[in-house]
């Protein structure tokens, strides 16, 4: 498939059509009545597009629609790539999981842990144990970050220039960034907690040292394109921004207006493995595919299948609402749902507040992109958008429309 585009009927898959006809009802009314500028959802099932609908514009000034090869900010979605590119290492042998930290990173030897106190009278103690690659995959390294507002340590980061859109002080490259966050105290012990933080920029960075390779060049030769994913970088080129779709931001009266734009028309220096890439839907829908064959797309093997399953199991001891903490994460949509290795994970369907199947595993992005596998249904779905807050759109709604589809 060398565009995306369906591929079969819904129903010849298992799937209502009129439930997607009415998904499509339903987010086609967000564009007309703001403040959704535009958007695209695909729905696949058993290896097959069965729907996909775009609809509204990817630059509302300039009067260009959302079309299937529009580009669009990643957002988070980056992190599981980030992941997959790490676990190709991990299975190479050339690091464990239960690996420390420092043993690639040096600035990860000797961590603090917050105790008490803010600000200035912060007080810290010894870590008792390492930071492991396990603990920065599963988000329960004791990292935050700077936006979340509600921890010391939270302002430390801030104090220190780690906030949005980054995650990182000005200038710095992933090297720099790394050393920056090992420079801060824990915000617990290592394995205690979930708390999602900037870790994700930790992994790429020994992906980087591992490898001894540019993390760009890495992602470029070894993930992105093996799997023909070569609109999917960190940057777009000039050839290619007429197709990159404008950010926009929700403002308080309801309407939206652009921001400014993320580095991403040239290479930056800092390569954000916690957000930074931009792709297509097809290049996403082939990273999907990748991972619910198991690690194979096209006769191109990249991971085995024990590795994807690993990643895409519960590495917690529960659910992201009882074992993450902090009031972030103590919400409803949390409840029911594990992580794995860079993804999340349908534990306990009954208490998830989206409507998904035990072991479905996914992601979701701050401009209103999300992703799921859905391997007991053998489904893939996506959605891209390009509007902050990451609320609206609703996946919630997106869910139910696709549990509809599949027979409630």
């Amino acid at each position: 498939m060398t565009r995306l585009q369906q591929e079969v009927d819904p129903a010849e898959v298992g799937l209502d059509p009129v439930a997607l006809d009415r998904m499509d009802r339903y987010f086609a009314r967000r564009v007309d009545d703001g403040p959704l500028p535009g958007y695209l959802v695909a729905v696949s099932r058993h290896g097959r597009v069965a729907h996909l609908t775009s609809y509204g514009l990817r630059d509302r000034e300039a009067g260009l629609p959302v079309t299937a090869d529009t580009v669009w900010r990643l957002y988070s979605m980056t992190k599981p790539v980030v992941s997959v590119a790490a676990l190709m290492l991990q299975e190479e042998g050339l690091f464990g999981l239960d690996d420390p930290v420092a043993r690639y990173l040096p600035a990860f030897a000797d961590l603090r842990v917050y105790e008490s106190g803010t600000g200035q009278d912060v007080r810290t103690r010894t870590a008792e144990g390492p930071v492991l690659i396990r603990h920065l995959l599963t988000h329960t390294a004791g990292l935050t970050m700077g936006a979340y507002r509600v921890h010391p340590v939270d302002a430390l980061y801030r104090a220190a220039g780690i906030d949005l859109p980054a995650h990182a002080p000005k200038d710095a490259d992933l090297a720099e960034v790394c050393d920056a966050y090992a420079s801060l105290p824990l915000q617990f012990e290592p394995g205690t907690e979930w708390n999602y933080s900037v870790a994700t920029n930790v992994v790429g960075r020994i992906v980087e040292v591992v490898s001894d390779r540019p993390l760009d060049a890495f992602l470029a030769e070894r993930v992105l394109e093996p799997l023909g994913m070569t609109d999917t970088g960190f940057w777009v080129p000039p050839q290619k921004a007429d197709r990159l779709a404008v950010l926009y931001q929700e403002d308080e009266d309801g309407g939206i207006a652009p921001v400014p734009d993320p580095p991403v028309r040239a290479r930056p220096r800092l390569l954000n493995c916690n957000g930074g890439l931009v792709g297509t839907a097809r290049e996403y829908h082939r990273f999907m595919e990748f991972l619910r064959r198991r690690g194979e797309l096209d006769g191109v093997r990249l991971l085995s299948p024990g590795t994807v399953d690993t990643m895409a199991a519960n590495h917690l001891p529960g659910d992201l609402h009882t074992f993450g903490s902090s009031p972030i994460h103590a919400q409803p949509f949390n409840a029911g749902l594990g992580f794995g290795l860079g993804v999340s994970v349908v534990i306990d369907a009954g208490r998830t507040e989206s409507p998904e199947s035990v072991g479905a595993y996914g992601w979701s992005g701050a401009a209103g992109t999300t992703f799921w596998v859905d391997p007991r249904n053998d489904l893939t779905v996506q959605f891209m958008a390009q509007l902050r807050p990451a609320g609206r759109p609703s996946f919630r709604e997106l869910k139910e429309f696709v549990r509809e589809a599949l027979g409630g």
